[in-house]
């Protein structure tokens, strides 16, 4: 018998089958399954998102290419923004620190609540280097896009994903999430921002949620959901679900005392009652 110079594939390792429509569930499942079985494995529960811009500058890096725009008559007015915004990936940082320094001195607790980000640069990297800065595990869910996202270097190496799919990375940003924190953003942030509150007004999301929208005045100009309050297409309840803040100690000090007062609570009460 000639051996084939062209055996057959398994199915499962037929690269083109499964790049086809019909390996399209085989995807989508794969999404769900392999991140799982490796939350599972670093048991990681709980998680504070953080979403925001990828376009946001560090502060150093904001001022180095300000004085470089001076310098060679560049754009001054585009950088001086650049530089004012960076305010945001500094306050970032400074938050995901300070939350991951708490998570790991709970007394009593074996819950532990990991930063997670959508894995890229700007918010997402400050995310992750506050969270890298503290010793502290943290997550990035990458998104394979054609430009601007790129995976940054603070991520914990076992707890770095990258998604094809937008609709299973943000299951997974809702599913582990007991707080998420949204700093100025585009299309993207805001998409995550108002699909988060539209699952908890319509009671898709029953766990209690604490959410932050930081940067007044950045959300503030972009955005107006007091005329929506006026119009009457959402309840002025609707705009208790999140507050409003320009402060990491007020941001702090919320979802901590949130995370205390529900999550933390919640699984003592399991804990006490179980078998």
């Amino acid at each position: 018998m000639v051996d084939s110079p062209y055996p057959p594939v398994q199915a499962y390792l037929n690269s083109h089958f499964i790049e086809e429509r019909e390996g399209r569930p085989l995807r989508i499942l794969s999404e769900y399954l392999e991140p799982d079985a490796r939350f599972e494995k670093h048991n990681v529960e709980d998680t504070i998102v953080f979403l925001g811009s990828a376009r946001l500058l560090p502060k150093d890096v904001a001022e180095a290419k300000l004085q470089e725009a001076r310098k060679d008559n560049g754009d001054v007015r585009r950088a001086e923004i650049d530089l004012e915004m960076s305010r945001y990936y500094e306050d970032a940082r400074c938050l995901a620190r300070r939350l991951t320094e708490w998570s790991k001195n709970l007394e009593g607790h074996e819950k532990r609540f990991v930063m997670c980000t959508g894995g890229g640069p700007g918010i997402m990297e400050a995310g992750n280097r506050g969270a890298s800065e503290a010793k502290g595990l943290n997550m990035g869910f990458n998104i394979t896009l054609p430009f601007e996202q790129s995976q940054n270097p603070y991520i914990t190496r076992q707890l770095s994903f990258e998604f094809r799919y937008f609709f299973m990375r943000k299951f997974w940003f809702m599913y582990l999430a007991k707080a998420i924190v949204t700093f100025p953003g585009g299309f993207g942030t805001m998409d995550e921002f108002f699909e988060s509150l539209t699952l908890i007004q319509t009671g898709k999301v029953s766990k209690k949620l604490p959410m932050v929208l930081f940067g007044k005045d950045f959300w503030n100009e972009v955005m107006n959901l007091d005329a929506m309050v006026k119009y009457g297409t959402i309840s002025p309840e609707d705009l208790d679900l999140f507050i409003f803040t320009d402060s990491v100690d007020e941001a702090y000090t919320y979802i901590t005392t949130e995370l205390e007062k529900h999550a933390l609570t919640e699984m003592a009460r399991s804990q006490a009652t179980a078998p």
